[in-house]
């Protein structure tokens, strides 16, 4: 039996919005001091020597030969494909048992220790890295769909594109004060005495150490919407959560709209996800490939920029979405992702390489926090209420940094062709098949459909 339902907090309060809004600012430094910035060089930097003793040249992870610089997308695409088992299962059970904010302090805390303990990673243990990678991202992944299913709760139907703008703009905020302290470390660790590896694994640690800090700013101020269901005598939560998850599959025959537009977002956020995840390995590639490259500090300055750029661009996209409709903001931001991938390929050969990075860079900035912040908050528009948690378990296998097939792509074509520009061209086909699917999305008919259930199942 079930305890009665609590009062239910108020909505668009300004305390919880702010209280929510900060587990964005506590967990993207995971995101982009992890996933976009150091990891992954750093990873291709330590395998690239480990391959250079084997006569393939190659590195082997558990006996698995790997292009060294096709080791992190790998541990990308692994980590999200065990994602797509867990996820729903674990959206279900919080669903059933109202346990949202309990399973996000567990998954947090889990993901954070992952991310600390990365400062283990060196050249004797560069395997550890993948492997702490893969558990940190996917207990990331199960952190955020718990957070995301808030935003219908905390904000009324229309203030959430504002409401989901405010929260991303927060993360690009956080994580980029936290990369200003990663690159005077990085850049001044010389005259500080510390090796250039030391301070880049003192960085991995940081990110872990930031995202489980601030994320108490958000245990203690978001709201349970329920009292705790208890179980059946003789049930376990995952056999219930397996049934609960059943159900939600057979029902989602009733939202064909709904589907449609999350078949869009997998395609074009797994695009946006890859070129976030790989953007710092491609630029670095001539360094690995014994090239000329660009350093570790001109990445850390250019990601740096899009970071504080992108804090305006997710206000401003929210604005957007106000004056043009959520749909609309999405398609315009695609087609500017199209064609930064696209630049990305012709482009950055020459000796203005670095400037066309810092363009490209403010290219990204503008669209990276607007697509992805009105992309969640026009799906928490489509989707029923009392289910969030399993509905964004579906939404997230594709959402920040956990995208599979993109890396999975990326990685194959780099290591079949033996370079970066085919692979990272290969990309286009995310923004192009998206945007061909996301027109024909009726939002408008995605919305009755779901108010025309909850009205039969009341």
């Amino acid at each position: 039996m079930a305890n009665a339902q609590t009062d239910a907090p108020k909505i668009n309060d300004k305390r919880e919005i702010f209280g929510w809004a900060m587990y964005d600012w506590a967990n993207s430094a995971f995101s982009t001091t992890i996933g976009t910035v150091f990891l992954g060089p750093y990873l291709a930097s330590l395998a690239a020597q480990a391959a250079s003793q084997s006569p393939d040249k190659l590195a082997h992870f558990f006996g698995i030969p790997v292009a060294p610089d096709s080791f992190f997308p790998y541990c990308i695409s692994f980590s999200v494909l065990m994602q797509v088992v867990f996820l729903p299962i674990l959206g279900a059970i919080a669903d059933y048992s109202h346990r949202r904010k309990q399973m996000m302090q567990l998954f947090a805390t889990i993901g954070a220790v992952a991310t600390i303990l990365m400062f283990f990673t060196t050249a004797a243990t560069w395997w550890l890295g993948g492997v702490l990678f893969i558990i940190a991202n996917l207990t990331f992944g199960a952190s955020i769909i718990f957070y995301n299913s808030y935003l219908p709760d905390i904000a009324s139907e229309d203030q959430r594109d504002r409401v989901s703008s405010y929260g991303w703009a927060m993360g690009y905020l956080g994580d980029g004060l936290l990369l200003v302290l990663n690159l005077a470390l990085y850049m001044f660790s010389g005259k500080l005495g510390i090796p250039k590896d030391l301070a880049v694994r003192i960085n991995l640690a940081s990110a872990g150490i930031w995202w489980l800090t601030f994320a108490f700013f958000t245990w203690t101020r978001l709201h349970p919407r329920h009292a705790t269901k208890q179980l059946p005598q003789g049930e376990t939560y995952v056999r219930v959560g397996f049934k609960q998850l059943w159900g939600t599959i057979r029902e989602m025959k009733n939202f064909p709209e709904t589907l449609k537009f999350l078949l869009a977002y997998f395609l074009y956020n797994d695009g946006i996800q890859t070129v976030i995840s790989i953007a710092s390995t491609f630029a670095a590639a001539p360094l690995i490939r014994g090239g000329v490259g660009m350093d570790q500090s001109t990445l850390i300055i250019v990601i740096l920029m899009i970071q504080f750029m992108a804090f305006f661009g997710a206000l401003l996209w929210g604005k957007m979405a106000a004056w043009f409709g959520a749909k609309r903001s999405i398609i315009i931001s695609l087609v500017i992702w199209a064609g930064v991938t696209i630049y990305a390929y012709f482009g950055l050969r020459g000796p203005s390489r670095v400037l066309e990075f810092f363009i490209l860079g403010a290219c990204i900035a503008i669209v990276l926090g607007g697509s992805q912040a009105i992309s969640r908050s026009l799906y928490a528009q489509i989707i029923p209420a009392g289910k969030q948690a399993e509905y964004y378990s579906f939404y997230e296998v594709s959402d920040k940094g956990t995208s599979w097939f993109g890396p999975l792509l990326f990685g194959l074509v780099n290591q079949l062709t033996g370079s970066l520009r085919p692979a990272i061209l290969s990309l286009i086909f995310f923004f192009v098949v998206g945007l061909c699917i996301l027109p024909f999305v009726n939002v408008k008919k995605a919305m009755e459909d779901v108010k025309a259930f909850e009205t039969r199942n009341a």
